[in-house]
């Protein structure tokens, strides 16, 4: 055993590139921008270096290499405020000002000072160009059941379109349960009491009508059709939540995917995406435990359904520092301590050969050199430093969870941007 560590740290040597910018990331930049889409993973989901290194690398590759839109693990109806402030079409003035109308927790996820940079780089890249050639920024989660409900029937309101009628019976059907999902999904499930006739009705006739929508505003039904897929897959998802943990999970990371693909349809043959998402989606779940748990990922369902040349996935970790996260679900955020990798885990390998930063990319040539088991840190939005050698360690083969891994050795908390819903 002391002797394969020891090949592992002398490989990630031997194979690693160190980095202190942007330009010192060329070489996985270089090979990530031949795939048609880009996962940009996070060990966490509250450190700055993951914010700030994605955006960075997530502009070079809209400016140098063409790639067309930015999806990121949040909800549809707050990032299609932040499409449009970027796009030319909104009455934010800032996009601190756009940020802040994020309200559901974790807020922090996305109301955070590190992604400003991107977002108004963003809206100045686009400011000359055509609407069809216009870099956008999408939300392709499933939370936001309530929000995307209230989105349709406004925008079918403002149209006077015909769909009406069927929105008002599917939000009419959710009212009773005060926007509370688990009550809905405690009636669906045991009770047998669901909205999905009415919101499957109100899909497929948005679906049905799609030329007639197209010719209206071909963004306005792209926001149309994605919050009504929203409103489908989160009524599952709720439903599934209270039964079986597995069956949710791959409703939600089934959706992302959907979610992807009728972006990547609005974009055209030549859209290239870059996702943004925690580790634990966009690392292939085949080479992790969940396999065994009956778990998918969108790091998997990509690379089967768009073939792996089309994929590359680059997975973030770091050794120590600081994170914005809470103790438990909905309690305000804190910063709390990240200890020192769990010895052997593949973070504390990369430290002990090199305590700086470092990338991987994972070839032909080395890939076999990075394939055994390891235990890797996750992170989540709930987090106990004190107990994380007991749950944040997912066994992993790095090389075929992964086609690049970015590695910052100290790291430290974002900076949330206040909001009315958490300050």
């Amino acid at each position: 055993m002391v002797t394969k560590i020891s090949k592992t740290i002398q490989n990630i040597q031997q194979y690693s590139q160190s980095f202190n910018d942007i330009e010192d990331l060329n070489g996985l930049i270089q090979e990530a921008s031949k795939a048609k889409y880009i996962l940009l993973g996070e060990a966490t989901h509250g450190t700055a270096e993951f914010y700030t290194i994605r955006v960075e690398v997530s502009k070079k590759l809209i400016k140098d290499h063409g790639f067309t839109f930015i999806a990121v693990e949040g909800d549809w109806p707050s990032c299609f405020e932040v499409n449009q402030y970027v796009k030319g079409h909104s009455n934010y003035s800032h996009a601190r000002e756009v940020l802040s109308q994020f309200q559901r927790w974790p807020t922090w996820m996305w109301a955070n000072e590190e992604i400003i940079p991107l977002i108004e780089w963003l809206r100045a890249y686009n400011l000359d160009k055509k609407e069809e050639d216009k870099v956008g920024f999408y939300g392709i989660d499933v939370y936001s059941l309530w929000e995307s409900m209230e989105t349709i029937v406004t925008y079918l309101q403002k149209i006077n379109s015909p769909d009406l009628d069927k929105a008002m019976q599917a939000i009419t059907c959710f009212h009773p349960y005060n926007k509370r999902p688990e009550q809905y999904g405690m009636s669906a499930a045991f009770l047998g009491e669901s909205c999905r006739e009415e919101v499957l009705e109100l899909l497929n006739s948005i679906v049905s009508k799609r030329k007639q929508y197209m010719e209206e505003d071909r963004e306005s039904y792209l926001n149309l059709q994605i919050n009504g897929l929203v409103s489908k897959n989160a009524e599952a998802y709720y439903k599934a939540m209270i039964t079986d943990d597995t069956e949710s999970w791959n409703i939600r990371d089934h959706h992302m995917v959907e979610a992807l693909e009728f972006i990547s349809q609005f974009y055209g043959k030549d859209a290239k995406g870059i996702v943004w998402e925690h580790n634990t989606h966009i690392g292939d779940a085949r080479a992790t435990g969940m396999e065994q748990e009956g778990l998918v990922n969108v790091g998997q369902i990509t690379k089967e359904k768009f073939g792996a040349e089309n994929v590359y996935a680059v997975g973030f970790g770091t050794y120590e520092g600081t994170v914005i996260a809470a103790e438990k679900w909905g309690d305000p955020y804190k910063i709390m301590d990240i200890p020192a990798a769990q010895h052997n885990s593949w973070e504390e390998q990369l430290h002990r050969a090199g305590s700086f930063n470092k990338y991987l990319t994972f070839t032909e040539d080395n890939r076999h050199l990075f394939n055994q088991t390891i235990g890797h840190r996750a992170i989540g939005v709930i987090y106990e430093p004190a107990y994380e050698h007991y749950g944040n360690y997912v066994p992993s083969n790095i090389s075929e969870r992964y086609d690049g891994f970015i590695y910052v050795d100290r790291s430290k908390a974002v900076t949330p941007i206040a909001t009315d819903s958490e300050g």
